[in-house]
C-alpha cells in the first residue's frame, strides 16, 4: 500500500527545488556521505563463515572427520594431526574458491542495479540507483522503472504501473506540482507512458517500498538443467559408493576382524568414489563464465544462459544501434512545392530558408530533452541552422508511438496564441495516409521515400496541423495534417558487423534483422552486413495477414523483416522456435519484453534498452553493440567445452583412485592408501579441475562448428565410457606396476611409495590430455592457460615435500624412492600420456566418421 505520510525515520522534508541544472558532483557526494547509503534491503552476500558451514556438511568434509576421529581413537595423534591440516587445506581451497565466485556475483549484481538519468554538474548523466541522493533531478520515461521516491516536476502524459506497491493493475495518471499522490512517483514502479522530471524526495531504505522491506535487488536461486543433471549423478554416485563401501568394510572385517581398520578402509573407498568436484565445478564455471562475459561487456542475469549460448541455431537482432553505430545526424531533407519535391543534402551549402518550416515541426514532434538519436539528430540539425522551440511555447499534450500509428505527435501552446501547434513525425506511408495527398502527391512522397531508403537512411515524414481549444481528440488522426516533407538520416554499419555475421554464418547461426524501419532501408543494411537477403522482405502488414503455419513456413527462408511491430515480432520467434530453432533476439523496448521473454536467449540493449526489456532478458549489451553478442556466443561455447572438459577429467580420475581402494582389499595386497593419501589427492583435484580448466582457451574450431543439441546432457553415454576407459588406463597401469613391484619382493612401503609417485605422474597425464577435445599432443602440451601449470608444479612440489620430510614420509607410510622407481613413475606417467592420446584420437574419429 502506498505512504500516506512520511516515516519517522526518513530524512528531514527537502528545501527549495533543486535548480534545473542539478546537484553538482561535490553536493551529491557530500550528501551521500551524510545520509548513508541508499541500497534497498538484499539478500546478505554469503561469508566466510556461512560458506564454512555449508562445507561442513559436505559428505567429503564428514568423511574425513570420521577418518580423524577414528585416528584419535586408535592413539595414533600424529596422523590425526597431519590428515587434520589436510582436511584444513581442502576446506581453506574450498572457502576461497566460494568467496571468489560470491565476489564475481556481487560485483554483477551490482552492475544490475536500476539505473537513472539524473541531472548533475549541469548535464544529464546514467548513474546507478544507489548513487541518487535527496534532491536530484532525474528524468522518466516509458519503460523506465523508477529508481527512487521523487515530487513530479513536469509531467507529459505520465502513467504509472504501482501495482508493485498498492496492487492496482491500472495505470495511474500522473501531473506535476503540489503533494499529493498523484503527483508523486515511488521506488520500483514503472512508467507505461509518457515522460516527466522528478526531484528525489527518498532513496533505499527510506523509500516507501524500502520501508516495506521488500528486496527488490536479490536475484533468486534458479536450478538449471546442468545443476539438475549433476546432482542426479552426485546422488547416484554417492548410494553405489556407500553401498561398495559397506560391502568393503564387511569383507575386511570377515578377512582381519579388525572393526577401526575396516571402517578407516570403508572411509577411503568412499572418498575414492565420491565425485564431489561436480556441484563445485559447476558453481565455480558459472560464476566465473558470467564475469568472463561482463568483460566482454555482457551482463548475464540467468545462470541457465551460459548453458545455451552454445546451443543458439537463430540470431534475431534488431538494426538500428546494434548492427549500426545509432549516431545520426540529418543527412537530406525533402520538401514539397507547387513545382514538386526538392531536395537538400548534408555535406551541401546551408538549407535555403524554404527548409525551415520542415526541420522546425520534426524539431517540435521530438522530446523537449530528447533520448532517441534520431531526436538527437533531429536537435543537432535544428540547432546547426539556429532553431530552437520559441522562449515561452510549452508541450501541452503528446500522443507516443503505437502499433497500428508508427508517429509521434505533439501540441504546442505558443503565449498569447488562441491556436495551438501541432507537429508529427514518423513513418511516411502513415503520415502520408494523415494529410491525404492526391494519388500522383502520395506517389512521388513513396518514391522519394523508397530512393532514400534504399541508400541506408533511415526516413521520416513531418506535417503540421492547427487547433483551437483545450480538448484535444482521443487519436492523432482527427487533426487536420498539411505535408510537409521528409528527413533523412544516416546511420552507419558499424565495420566489424560484416565479419561477425560471416562468423556466426561458419559456426551454423542464422542472423535474421527485426526493424521497424522502411523495407528499403532494412534491405540495404542487410546487405552491407552481408545477411542472406535472398528470401527479400516481409512486411509487418504481410505477417498479420499471415496465418500461423503460412508464417512457420516463411521464416525458413525470410532473414529481413521490415515494418515489423512488437506483436509481430512475437510471431516471428514463436515461429522459429515451432521449426525446432533455439532462438536469440535483442531488444530495447517496453513491448520488446514479450519477445525477450519468450526467446530462448533474450538479449536486452544496456545503452538505449528500458528497465523492463532489461527485466525480461536473459543477457544485457552493455554497449549495445553486435559484436559483444557475437564474443558471448564465443564464450559461450568456450565455457561449455571447458566444462566437458573439467566433467571428463573427473570421472577418469576418481577410476584409478578407487580401483586402488579396492584391488588390495580383493587381491590381499598391502593397502595402497589411507584416508591422509585421498585427502591429498582431493587438494590436488580440486583446483586443477575448477580453476585450471576454467581458464582453458577456446579449442580452434570453437565457431566452426554447429550449435550443439539443447537436448543433449552433459553426461552423454559417449563422455562416460571414453572418461572410464581413460581412468581404467591409469588403473591397469599403476595397478600393475604396484602388483610387479610386490611379486618382485619389493616392501609394501617401497611399492606404495613407486604406486603413488606413478599416479601423481598418470594422473597429471590425464590433466594435460583432457585439455582439448580432440586430442593431439601440441594442443595438450601448448604454452598458456598459466593456472593449469602452476597448479601442476604445485602438486609436484606437494609430493616432493612429503616424501623429502621425514615426518610427512612416515605418515604417509613412504620411503625415500631410489632414482630408478622415480624413472620408472615417470616413464609411467608419459606412457598414460601417450596410451591417452591414442585413445582420444580414436573417440575423435568415431565422433567425425
Amino acid at each position: 500500500m502506498l505512504p500516506a505520510h512520511p516515516d519517522a525515520s526518513a530524512p528531514p522534508p527537502l528545501a527549495d527545488e533543486t535548480p534545473a541544472t542539478g546537484l553538482s558532483s561535490a553536493q551529491a557526494a557530500q550528501r551521500l556521505a551524510e545520509e548513508g547509503p541508499n541500497d534497498l534491503p538484499r539478500q546478505p552476500p554469503r561469508t566466510a563463515w556461512r560458506i564454512l558451514r555449508e562445507v561442513a556438511r559436505e559428505p567429503l568434509f564428514q568423511l574425513l572427520a570420521a577418518a580423524l576421529g577414528i585416528y584419535m581413537v586408535l592413539g595414533e595423534t600424529s596422523e590425526a594431526a597431519v590428515l587434520l591440516g589436510f582436511l584444513s587445506v581442502i576446506v581453506a581451497i574450498t572457502v576461497v574458491q566460494e568467496r571468489r565466485t560470491e565476489r564475481v556475483l556481487e560485483a554483477l549484481q551490482e552492475m544490475t542495479s536500476p539505473r537513472a538519468l539524473v541531472w548533475r554538474d549541469g548535464r544529464s548523466q546514467r548513474v546507478a540507483g544507489r548513487e541518487l541522493v535527496r534532491s536530484d533531478r532525474i528524468a522518466l520515461a516509458e519503460g523506465d522503472r523508477v529508481p527512487a521516491d521523487a515530487r513530479l516536476l513536469e509531467a507529459g502524459d505520465l502513467a504509472v504501473d504501482e501495482s508493485l506497491l498498492s496492487g492496482e493493475s491500472l495505470p495511474v495518471a500522473k501531473s506535476a506540482g503540489g503533494q499529493a499522490p498523484s503527483c508523486m512517483v515511488w521506488a520500483g514502479t514503472l512508467v507505461v507512458a509518457g515522460q516527466g522530471i522528478a526531484q528525489v524526495t527518498a532513496t533505499g531504505r527510506h523509500s516507501a517500498i524500502g520501508r516495506i522491506g521488500l528486496a527488490l535487488e536479490a536475484v533468486p536461486v534458479q536450478v538449471t538443467p546442468l545443476h539438475a543433471q549433476t546432482r542426479h549423478l552426485v546422488r547416484w554416485a554417492s548410494v553405489i559408493g556407500l553401498m561398495l563401501s559397506l560391502v568393503v568394510g564387511g569383507l575386511f572385517v570377515w578377512r582381519s576382524g579388525d572393526w577401526l581398520g575396516a571402517a578407516l578402509a570403508a572411509i577411503t573407498l568412499a572418498m575414492a568414489l565420491l565425485p564431489q568436484e561436480f556441484l563445485l565445478i559447476l558453481t565455480v564455471f558459472m560464476a566465473m563464465g558470467a564475469w568472463r562475459l561482463s568483460q566482454q561487456r555482457v551482463l548475464t542475469r540467468r545462470a541457465a544462459t551460459i548453458e545455451a549460448l552454445g546451443s543458439a541455431t537463430v540470431l534475431c537482432t534488431d538494426k538500428t544501434g546494434t548492427l549500426t553505430h545509432n549516431r545520426m545526424e540529418v543527412a537530406a531533407l525533402v520538401r514539397w512545392d507547387a513545382r514538386g519535391p526538392s531536395t537538400w543534402h548534408a555535406g551541401t551549402e546551408l538549407p535555403p530558408s524554404a527548409f525551415s518550416p520542415l526541420l522546425c515541426h520534426a524539431l517540435l514532434a521530438s522530446e523537449p530533452a530528447p533520448v532517441d538519436p534520431m531526436e538527437r539528430a533531429l536537435h543537432e540539425g535544428a540547432r546547426a541552422q539556429g532553431m530552437r522551440v520559441p522562449e515561452g511555447w510549452r508541450l501541452v499534450h503528446e500522443y507516443g508511438l503505437s502499433p497500428g500509428a508508427p508517429m509521434m505527435t505533439h501540441v504546442w501552446r505558443a503565449p498569447d496564441v488562441a491556436q495551438h501547434t501541432v507537429a508529427v513525425k514518423g513513418a511516411p506511408e502513415t503520415v502520408v495516409a494523415l494529410c491525404g495527398l492526391l494519388e500522383a502527391q502520395r506517389a512521388q512522397a513513396l518514391a522519394q521515400t523508397a530512393a532514400l531508403a534504399e541508400s541506408g537512411m533511415r526516413v521520416l515524414a513531418v506535417a503540421r496541423a492547427r487547433w483551437e481549444g483545450d480538448t484535444w481528440p482521443a487519436r492523432p488522426q482527427d487533426f487536420e495534417f498539411e505535408w510537409l516533407g521528409l528527413v533523412a538520416l544516416a546511420d552507419p554499419l558499424r565495420s566489424q558487423v560484416p565479419q561477425a555475421v560471416q562468423e556466426l554464418r561458419r559456426a551454423g547461426i542464422r542472423v535474421r534483422m527485426i526493424t521497424g524501419d522502411h523495407p528499403g532501408t532494412a534491405l540495404a543494411i542487410a546487405q552491407q552486413a552481408g545477411l542472406d537477403t535472398a528470401g527479400g522482405v516481409l512486411l509487418g502488414n504481410e505477417i498479420a495477414a499471415l496465418s500461423d503455419e503460412a508464417l512457420h513456413q516463411r521464416v525458413a527462408t525470410v532473414a529481413v523483416y521490415a515494418r515489423v511491430a512488437p506483436q509481430q515480432k512475437l510471431r516471428i520467434i514463436q515461429a522459429l522456435k515451432g521449426r525446432g530453432e533455439v532462438v536469440a533476439m535483442t531488444g530495447d523496448g517496453v513491448n520488446d519484453a514479450p519477445s525477450l521473454k519468450a526467446a530462448h536467449i533474450g538479449v536486452a540493449m544496456g545503452g538505449r534498452g528500458t528497465d523492463v526489456a532489461r527485466e525480461a532478458s536473459s543477457l544485457v549489451l552493455l554497449d549495445d553493440d553486435f559484436v559483444s553478442l557475437v564474443q558471448a556466443v564465443r564464450l559461450g561455447r568456450r565455457i561449455y567445452d571447458n566444462l566437458r572438459k573439467a566433467m571428463r577429467f573427473v570421472f577418469a580420475v576418481h577410476v584409478p583412485i578407487a580401483g586402488l581402494s579396492l584391488l588390495p582389499l580383493l587381491m590381499g595386497w598391502p593397502l595402497v592408501f589411507s584416508p591422509m593419501h585421498i585427502a591429498f589427492l582431493e587438494i590436488v583435484i580440486d583446483p586443477v579441475c575448477s580453476i585450471a580448466y576454467e581458464a582453458e582457451d577456446e579449442e580452434p574450431d570453437v565457431m566452426d562448428r554447429p550449435p550443439r543439441d539443447p537436448l543433449a546432457p552433459l553426461f552423454s553415454a559417449a563422455m562416460i565410457g571414453q572418461s572410464l576407459l581413460q581412468g581404467l588406463i591409469v588403473l591397469a597401469l599403476v595397478a600393475g606396476f604396484y602388483a610387479a613391484l610386490l611379486h618382485g619382493g619389493q616392501p609394501a612401503e617401497s611399492a606404495r611409495t613407486a604406486a603413488f609417485m606413478a599416479l601423481l605422474a598418470s594422473n597429471i597425464a590425464l590433466v594435460l590430455a583432457n585439455r582439448s577435445l580432440a586430442g593431439g599432443w601440441r594442443q595438450a602440451l601448448r604454452p598458456g592457460n598459466r593456472a593449469m601449470w602452476s597448479m601442476l608444479l604445485l602438486s609436484l612440489g606437494l609430493l616432493a615435500l612429503v616424501i623429502s620430510v621425514p615426518v610427512l614420509r612416515e605418515f604417509f607410510g613412504f620411503v625415500w624412492p631410489q632414482m630408478v622407481w622415480v624413472g620408472a613413475a615417470l616413464a609411467l606417467g608419459l606412457l598414460a600420456f601417450l596410451l591417452l592420446l591414442v585413445l582420444q584420437r580414436w573417440s575423435s574419429s568415431r565422433v567425425n566418421s
